[in-house]
């Protein structure tokens, strides 16, 4: 028997390679399947199964592409309705690979099908269980995503439910696979670990403590954020089904003449630049969004995007592959093309580039001393812990629809922990007409010991 966790960061989501005697079963591939068919091949395996805990919100699964190329049968869990052929597995229902087993345990609450996997050794042993976003390490699954077909209180008690009765009876030294790490929006606040046991999980998980059904229900809905727009269009591409990724691929690898850009840039299309803040900062398209793929790129892409929009994509040279591919992971498959020769092409073309003025954490010391605005764009989690005193904050998740109480004549100066997510929001500033928008480098992790005036708890705009 061999167990594979294969993580990708930039969607905090990881996938599971399961083999025994020469049969392998994927559970909760992402969309590109590369990696799966590769490290079946060099086991000399074949995929027999591919296993999905529940209808994907955060990301488009690879599970048909999958099923396509090896002949692999899809499972779902109870209830699970979809556009394409699938096995919908009864509860308890057992699934042979080699010599192992695979019991189907149905655990709604993140959605109604949602369903996890006990993986039995060759002597029917229990040995792991891969939990999708039932249980995560430290967290369980947000029971909000359902876009009002059902209450988000409804959801929370089945939830208690699957975890009382299914998840917390199984043996202490059983090893917990869930889907997601920590940087998810499918929970509250994820541990820092990838995997656990359910023994430590019964000690340490706050939704797994001794609690009645209500204050279950009240501990698992409070203090939820809005999920991304984009997560209800991913969860109907899993279930109603998507063309191929090649083709997805195909459409976008266009290469646009500057000229071409400025006119989609007038009809609509957002220009999406995926360098590093740091290069982005010295010359950009005018009017462009900064996500780098040095971050956690497809979650904040889908966060501040709309998924309706055109998109070109502005790169660093033959980094345009990777931005669409990751682009597609997420449903983002309406891209026009990529800037031919990135912003060197845009200034060969005649055309002048943007710049950003960028200050170090000393230097905000004295803007803050000066009743400039600071403008903090972590989350509240992270500002209770410290923040400038007079900040004002909004979320990044929250700054398209609140810039209201911000003025487009005066300083704004902005920070997060480290630099990825303020480069974002100042992008974003700066595409709304924001011309005095500045961005503090290294963020919190330096300016709290920079002599600024620092406070704890929330910020009195919160």
């Amino acid at each position: 028997m061999y167990v594979h966790q294969l993580y990708t960061n930039c969607l905090a989501e990881a996938a599971y390679y399961i083999e025994a005697n020469g049969e392998a079963a994927i559970v909760d591939p992402i969309r590109e399947i590369d990696s799966y068919l590769e490290l079946a091949k060099s086991r000399g395996a074949k995929i027999k199964y591919v296993f999905e805990t529940h209808f994907h919100a955060d990301f488009v699964s690879g599970h048909i592409d999958l099923a396509k190329q090896t002949g692999a049968k899809i499972i779902f869990g109870p209830g699970a309705e979809t556009g394409y052929e699938t096995h919908t597995a009864k509860d308890g229902e057992e699934f042979k690979l080699g010599d192992c087993t695979i019991r189907a345990i149905h655990t709604p609450g993140h959605t109604p099908e949602s369903t996890t996997y006990l993986l039995l050794d060759a002597s029917y042993q229990e040995y792991c269980v891969f939990t999708g976003d039932t249980l995560f390490v430290g967290d369980v699954g947000r029971p909000d995503l359902l876009d009002g077909k059902m209450t988000k209180e409804e959801l929370a008690g089945m939830l208690y439910d699957s975890l009382n009765k299914k998840i917390k009876t199984l043996p202490d030294e059983v090893i917990v696979y869930p889907a997601h790490g920590p940087g998810s929006s499918c929970g509250k606040s994820l541990g820092k670990e990838t995997w656990s046991t359910i023994g430590q999980q019964k000690k340490l998980n706050y939704a797994l403590q001794e609690m009645t059904k209500a204050q279950f229900i009240e501990a698992v809905t409070e203090g939820l954020t809005a999920p991304p727009a984009y997560f209800f269009k991913d969860a109907m591409i899993n279930k109603k089904g998507y063309e191929s990724l090649d083709s997805v691929l195909a459409r976008g690898r266009k290469a646009l003449t500057a000229n071409e850009v400025e006119a989609a840039q007038k009809n609509g299309a957002v220009v999406l630049d995926t360098r590093i803040p740091d290069d982005f900062e010295k010359g950009f398209v005018p009017g462009s969004i900064n996500i780098g793929l040095n971050g956690m790129f497809a979650i904040w892409v889908g966060t501040v995007i709309d998924i309706t929009k055109q998109l070109i994509i502005v790169s660093d040279p033959g980094k345009e592959e990777e931005s669409l591919l990751r682009l597609a992971r997420v449903g983002y498959e309406n891209v026009l093309g990529h800037l031919n020769g990135g912003v060197e092409g845009w200034s060969q073309s005649g055309k002048k580039l943007d710049t950003i003025l960028s200050i170090e954490p000393f230097q905000l010391a004295e803007e803050s001393r000066n009743g400039k605005t600071i403008l903090d764009v972590r989350k509240i989690s992270e500002v209770e812990g410290g923040h400038v005193h007079n900040a004002t904050f909004i979320p990044l998740n929250e700054l398209a629809a609140s810039t209201g109480n911000l003025k487009k004549e005066e300083p704004v100066f902005v920070h997060c922990a480290g630099g990825y997510r303020s480069m974002i929001a100042v992008s974003m500033l700066r595409s709304q007409g924001f011309q005095h928008v500045s961005n503090v480098h290294n963020g919190w992790s330096k300016i709290k010991d920079s002599g600024v005036l620092v406070r704890t708890g929330l910020p009195v705009n919160s």
